[in-house]
């Protein structure tokens, strides 16, 4: 019974340790990112690859190595064998602004550490002085006269 306590107790104080929790944070805000970025690739930033080259859609462009073979009635007896490269160019671009996007992210934030440790730390407050010693300054300065 100690060697399952003991291993529960571990496998606690591994997860509630922050960094762990950190990363499962990280791990869902990326992949909500990750949705958005593939929206605007697939949404906004193909359709208009695809007009700038003349119409085409990255997604369907394969190498066919064996067509489809068909039945007289015109059903597929054997499913063409094809190299589907264009969804591999799709999912190239997604990583490329996924990436990019990240690091953009992360360099803003690295600029706005370097503007907090840049400012000055403030002058540490000088603690007023009690009444006597003023009192006791005031004789001495008052004697050097």
């Amino acid at each position: 019974m100690t060697k399952k306590s003991s291993f529960l107790e571990d496998f606690k104080a591994f997860a509630m340790k922050g960094n762990v929790l950190d990363m499962a944070v990280g791990v869902v805000i990326g992949g909500a990112f990750g949705k958005i970025v593939t929206s605007l690739v697939n949404d906004v930033i193909m359709p208009l690859v695809g007009t700038l080259t003349g119409g085409l859609d990255f997604t369907s462009l394969r190498w066919i190595i064996k067509p489809a073979v068909l039945n007289p009635d015109g059903t597929v007896k054997t499913a063409e064998a094809a190299l589907r490269y264009g969804n591999f160019i799709q999912n190239t671009v997604d990583f490329i602004i996924i990436a990019f996007s990240i690091f953009c992210v992360i360099r803003l934030i690295g600029s706005f550490k370097r503007k907090e440790e840049a400012k000055p730390a403030p002058a540490p407050e000088v603690p007023a002085k009690p009444e006597d010693i003023k009192l006791l300054e005031e004789i001495r300065d008052l004697l050097k006269k």
